[in-house]
């Protein structure tokens, strides 16, 4: 099992050479000398005249945890409105613990997306060659259901604390079932025994999980 400190070693490798244009990156520039060697143990990397270089097995694992950071880095920007200065950290400490099922929900949930919030691609797994409608059709803002469908509150994603305190207080939460009554004029709908209406804007900003 690679270490938190041997996935960063693998992931700053990946960057390097698999998106950057090195063939290699010399030792000293990684640091940590001693995890880099027990990387070359495990046949991660290569070791040659002090330059390291990913084998196809560390290129698999970095390219999973390359993975996991950026749809972290998603997941903090998009659902938790985190900022991009504290965002970072934290998307390299979720890295390190997000497991592949946690992993794949996420992905769904965020809908499959290619790029991190710095433009940066998102390699790909299984879940997402099976087609992002598929993901549209799990998870969908309330704004696309139809009169009579329904589904569960997954999150709401919205800048205006307004509209994000007035959804809370009438107990709009993740979690709580709901069913669209009518999409026009406004958006009424069916959250646990109240009926609610709510304009566009802010039928667009809360996201359930379509049955």
């Amino acid at each position: 099992m690679v270490t938190n400190a041997g996935q960063e070693i693998l992931e700053k490798l990946w960057i390097d050479t698999v998106e950057g244009e090195n063939a290699f990156v010399e030792l000293k520039k990684l640091g940590r000398e001693s995890t880099v060697n027990r990387l070359a143990k495990s046949e991660h990397v290569v070791i040659s005249d002090n330059r390291v270089k990913l084998t196809p097995k560390g290129n698999r694992e970095a390219k999973k945890v390359i993975r996991r950071h950026r749809l972290a880095e998603r997941l903090l920007h998009d659902v938790l409105d985190v900022g991009v200065d504290d965002m970072e950290s934290a998307a390299c400490k979720f890295e390190h613990i997000i497991s592949e099922d946690v992993e794949e929900s996420i992905c769904t949930l965020l809908g499959h997306p290619r790029e991190c919030p710095h433009g940066k691609p998102i390699p790909p797994i299984r879940c997402c060659k099976e087609g992002k409608e598929i993901a549209e059709k799990i998870v969908t803002s309330l704004s696309k259901l139809r009169k009579g469908q329904g589904g569960k509150i997954v999150y709401i994603l919205t800048k205006n604390h307004k509209n994000l305190q007035k959804l809370l207080a009438m107990g709009i939460l993740p979690g709580v079932p709901v069913e669209v009554i009518q999409t026009y004029p406004s958006y009424v709908f069916q959250a646990g025994q109240t009926q609610i209406a709510v304009d566009n804007e802010i039928a667009n900003d809360i996201f359930v999980r379509f049955v």
